[in-house]
């Protein structure tokens, strides 16, 4: 069950190390900005580096009396939307007072004066990382206790009323998939490396078929398991993480972005496919669509075709990265077997358009 791919995950992800010469900040000046920032601030700072794979470094700060993360951008030039901590700041603010299961935020620096970087301060939530989506580590009640605290805490994000948390202006409310289709179909045609026909096809056939949009809620974009934090003594979500590419827009979009992982194969990341979800005490996809409905009042959603839209975006992302490897501009290995999938992500995105109506 606990294959060694899993173990990776959660041994490379989880916890700090010593901070990187590269990596450095200036505790004085941050010293000084903690005084005027942060509320019942006492030094000194001691900081480590946290593992994993975030586009923003993320630093754990700590005092003798608390504990602090600290977010930033990127040290160097950067891609103008890129590495949005200033809205994930703006995310969370809102959402904290809502009892929300947030971190505290405590500041944001938006200039380089500082540390170098724009960067933003929250409270640490000290519980579980988990990686594995089959969580060997639990028992058939504790994994459906998680899945369903995964799946209700997304309820409550999107059932939230984004003018009245202050994130009115967080993103435009509608036409939600039709923005996303049109992006992606440019930056695929941008970064295209050989006709793909099924491509084209859906290029064609998903603006034409776009649901409607029931809802406009504030979407976190790339709610997965471990972009979470559990509590540590119970099956709760303290607090949902890496708020970047969160915007305003269609919930059921989001939603079925989570529910991708009942469609992706079990390879000690978040995906499930060929488990046995019943032995195991997970949710089977309907039993989470219900549960989802149930709590947010929206009507069952089309499923088969926020997938292939879901897929369709995924591919488009993927491309660019192809293009990149292609045009030596992205020469990790991490990069070439990302780009390889391509491909399969297309095929699986007609597969499901298919499914949800299109003529072959």
């Amino acid at each position: 069950m606990a294959d060694e791919g899993a173990i990776d995950y959660q041994k490379e992800m989880v916890g700090t190390i010593e901070v990187p010469e590269a990596d450095r900040l200036d505790l004085d000046r941050l010293t000084g900005w903690f005084e005027a920032n942060v509320e019942g601030y006492a030094g000194p700072i001691s900081y480590t580096k946290f593992k994993g794979g975030q586009s923003n470094p993320t630093y754990r700060i700590d005092t003798p009396n608390a504990s602090y993360v600290l977010r930033r951008q990127p040290f160097g030039k950067l891609l103008p939307s890129a590495h949005a901590v200033d809205r994930e700041y703006k995310a969370m603010t809102g959402l904290y007072p809502t009892g929300f299961p947030v971190p505290r935020t405590y500041g944001l620096c938006e200039g380089p004066e500082v540390i170098g970087a724009k960067f933003f301060v929250m409270s640490m939530a000290d519980g579980r990382s988990l990686w594995n989506g089959a969580l060997p580590d639990n028992t058939p009640e504790e994994r459906r206790a998680i899945y369903h605290a995964m799946i209700d805490t997304m309820a409550d994000l999107h059932l939230q009323k984004p003018a009245e948390i202050g994130l009115g202006d967080f993103g435009k409310p509608d036409d939600y998939c039709a923005r996303q289709i049109n992006r992606w179909t440019k930056q695929y045609k941008l970064s295209e490396t050989e006709h793909q026909p099924k491509m084209e096809r859906l290029i064609e056939w998903l603006p034409e078929t776009i649901p409607p949009q029931h809802e406009s809620s504030v979407v976190h974009g790339d709610y997965r398991l471990d972009n979470m934090i559990f509590a540590r003594d119970e099956n709760r979500v303290l607090a949902v993480l890496d708020w970047e590419l969160s915007t305003l827009g269609d919930p059921i979009a989001d939603f079925s972005y989570l529910m991708l992982n009942w469609h992706n194969p079990a390879d000690g990341r978040a995906g499930l496919l060929g488990l046995d979800l019943d032995e195991l005490g997970i949710p089977s996809q309907d039993e989470a669509v219900e549960r989802y409905v149930a709590r947010t009042g929206y009507p069952i959603p089309p499923m088969d075709w926020y997938f292939g839209y879901n897929l369709f975006r995924l591919a488009g992302i993927m491309q660019g990265i192809k293009k990149r490897v292609i045009d030596g501009t992205a020469s990790s290995a991490h990069a070439k077997s990302m780009s390889e999938r391509v491909t399969p992500l297309i095929e699986r995105a007609y597969d499901f358009a298919v499914a949800a109506g299109m003529p072959e």
